[in-house]
């Protein structure tokens, strides 16, 4: 080979090897870039079933929301700013896995939280148990997320159909109704409610008679053969387990066709403003019920949590905006009492956490991973065009719960 051949041949690798160089160096500081990105902030996963259940889960995202800039405005926790990576599973128990696995690989977020419907709840709660990472259940309302299928990476925010039928049992047992008609969505909430609601009853009201059930699909109530079936049974009382769509239906089937007149009306979640609000002047009367009445509820904590509320919105708050808001306290919470984002280290973090929320200062509950938030029961009534709760009295969480030698039995893997 030549000098001159040689020269060109030395350059050219020069070349290569400084145009490597720099790659390697640009992919390097990419790198190095985006690692020093991730650790800059705690990313959180949160999944939800917001196209299907817009009601209730659009306030819930503004709560979430809400609390995200307080705390990262008060300089975040552990140092960090919290960035939350939000889903729709399209209230879908196989879509909820298949987000929560993209969330954890390619998102690469250190927890969960998030579930409305419980059958998407359970899927996340054995999916946490699986990959043992944390999932803090938001608003999932079976018992079997803390009980049958409850797991050491799994916590749960509202409370359970368990505690919420037993806020309802002293008073309906009060009314000494003895036959009694029951409607629900066929699915594993509604279920649930009604199993509970029957062993409760028959322990206060030993000689209570059921004398009719109808289960309507998830979202497909025929609400005219479901009223006419109920009416036929001629109950002295209805226990109702009905939300949305569904409730909107049955409501105003029942007052077209007399169902509720001369009768008792005990119901889950319709006094929560997401349900009731929209049917107006249309909106049962008298109904015992549990909800969430935030335009009479004039604590000092919750005056605040409203008006920022409405300063940032433009908007009143709804039970969801409240379970949002106080899930990702939740959150804030744990991480700063565990030290860290690791799961195992919040979960055992959450054992015993307090936190104080706009309605209660909670604890969830080392033996069964149930939080302590209560539910405000009252009856329902009409007031300039629209429904409200009245006469209604906030039962502590705490006071709802099982004994803890029957949760243990309940309770199937830890």
């Amino acid at each position: 080979m030549n000098s001159r051949l040689r020269f060109k041949f030395r350059l050219t690798h020069a070349l290569q090897f400084a145009a490597v160089t720099a790659v390697l160096a640009t992919v390097g500081f990419s790198g190095s870039a985006t690692a020093q990105a991730a650790q800059a902030t705690i990313r959180i996963g949160e999944i939800n079933s917001y196209k299907a259940q817009p009601a209730f889960l659009e306030p819930y995202r503004q709560g979430w929301e809400m609390a995200l800039e307080e705390i990262n405005a008060a300089g975040g926790v552990l140092g960090k700013k919290l960035e939350v990576i939000s889903r729709d599973d399209n209230g879908n128990p196989g879509d909820s896995v298949r987000v929560a696995e993209e969330l954890v690989k390619r998102e690469q977020v250190s927890l969960l939280f998030g579930g409305f419907l419980s059958n998407t709840g359970l899927a996340l709660t054995d999916y946490a148990r699986q990959r043992k990472i944390f999932f803090l259940a938001a608003e999932p309302l079976t018992d079997k997320i803390v009980w049958h299928n409850g797991n050491k990476y799994t916590y749960r925010l509202r409370p359970s159909t368990y505690m919420l039928v037993a806020s309802l049992v002293k008073d309906a047992a009060k009314l000494k109704k003895k036959r009694w008609a029951i409607v629900y969505p066929n699915y594993e909430y509604g279920q649930s409610a009604v199993a509970s609601f029957k062993t409760l009853m028959k322990a206060a009201q030993p000689d209570i008679e059921f004398v009719a059930e109808q289960a309507a699909p998830l979202g497909k109530i025929d609400a005219g053969a479901v009223t006419q079936a109920l009416a036929d049974a001629r109950p002295d009382a209805i226990f109702n387990v009905l939300f949305a769509t569904d409730l909107g239906k049955f409501v105003r089937e029942g007052n077209t066709r007399g169902l509720f007149e001369g009768r008792e009306v005990v119901s889950l979640l319709s006094g929560e403003p997401e349900y009731l609000d929209p049917l107006r002047a249309e909106a049962p009367g008298n109904w015992l019920v549990t909800g969430y009445p935030w335009y009479a509820i004039n604590t000092p904590e919750h005056k605040k949590f409203v008006d920022a509320y409405r300063k940032k919105f433009n908007d009143y708050p709804r039970n969801g905006s409240l379970v949002g808001y106080s899930a990702l306290m939740s959150i804030a919470a744990g991480l700063k009492k565990a030290g860290s984002a690791d799961s195992d280290k919040l979960a055992a973090a959450f054992s015993g956490l307090k936190v104080e929320t706009p309605v209660a200062t909670i604890t969830y509950r080392a033996q069964d991973h149930q939080s302590t938030l209560g539910a405000f029961v009252g009856r329902t009534g009409i007031k300039d065009g629209k429904g409200i709760m009245s006469s209604f009295v906030y039962v502590d969480g705490a006071a709802l719960q099982p004994s803890d030698a029957e949760v243990k039995k309940l309770r199937a893997a830890d």
